[in-house]
């Protein structure tokens, strides 16, 4: 055992984490941003080429593209949101989840035989995450607002 104290033990271990957070947010951004540079360049071209097909395969690449820069966003804004409240924002989770799931429902291509049990899965999950959410949403609103004033009235008497 290492001769330290569990307070500073803690605060090591908590500015490690901070640490951390901020160089994955900052390798994060960097990886955004090229990626929407290469989607705009790739949209541009396409954009050029008659042969593109907008209405088939072109147009799901596209969509996939866009929604895998889209989860990467709601990753990075896990990461601000953990340095700004020093704390897992389980509804962002939540989202970014179910954002990565309607992604790879999507993305499947038309009339390609699937397994069921892909789809199953995949039908399971969204459920389950659609489900969390909700949960997580009607906690906050069924939560008493938390007393801000003392409390008025007669000290003897209990309400």
């Amino acid at each position: 055992m290492l001769p330290i104290g569990d307070d500073r033990f803690l605060r090591l271990v908590s500015g490690f984490e901070r640490a951390l957070a901020k160089v994955l947010s900052a390798a994060l951004t960097l990886v955004v941003v090229v990626a929407a540079v290469q989607l705009l360049l790739l949209l541009g071209q396409d954009l050029f080429d008659l042969q593109v097909n907008w209405t088939g395969d072109g147009l799901i690449r596209l969509l996939d593209e866009i929604l895998v820069i889209l989860i990467a966003l709601e990753v990075l804004q896990n990461l601000t949101a953990y340095l700004r409240e020093h704390t897992v924002q389980i509804e962002l989770v939540l989202v970014t989840a179910l954002t990565a799931v309607a992604r790879k429902v999507i993305v499947m291509q038309p009339g390609v035989q699937k397994n069921p049990s892909e789809l199953i899965g995949l039908g399971v999950a969204v459920l389950a995450l659609s489900a969390s959410y909700w949960l997580v949403r009607q906690s906050h609103f069924s939560r008493r607002p938390t007393r801000t004033e003392p409390a008025t009235g007669s000290p003897d008497r209990d309400p």
